[in-house]
């Protein structure tokens, strides 16, 4: 099983980003996708998640209305499209999909928000 980020940088606030994560090993269609995000010195938070045909998405209240996760099945990856980024958004953030009850993480791509 591999995830691979990629999409993270520098941008200014309120401006937006897509994060990508490439996934492969394993049957991407028949999983959950979850994003996660760590800021410096914080625990690690669940920021989204997707079903397996991309019809039900839950996000985290701080993001509410600001980022949308989505998937596409025939090119097993899945996205995070981020708009209206704050300061508080600043974070690395990580791809995950629980795979019969193995938890499986990408490295991180770095998203920072400052002006």
């Amino acid at each position: 099983v591999q995830l691979v980020e990629s999409g993270g940088g520098l941008v200014q606030p309120g401006g937006s980003l897509r994060l990508s994560c490439a996934a492969s090993g394993f049957t991407f269609s028949s999983f959950f996708m979850r994003w996660y995000r760590q800021a410096p010195g914080k625990k690690r938070e669940l920021v989204a998640s997707i079903d397996t045909a991309g019809g039900n998405t839950n996000y985290a209240d701080p993001v509410l209305g600001r980022f949308t996760i989505s998937r596409d099945n025939a090119k097993n990856t899945a996205y995070l499209q981020m708009n209206s980024l704050k300061p508080d958004d600043t974070a690395v953030y990580y791809c995950h999909a629980r795979i019969w009850s193995t938890d499986y993480w990408g490295q991180g791509t770095q998203v920072t928000v400052s002006s």
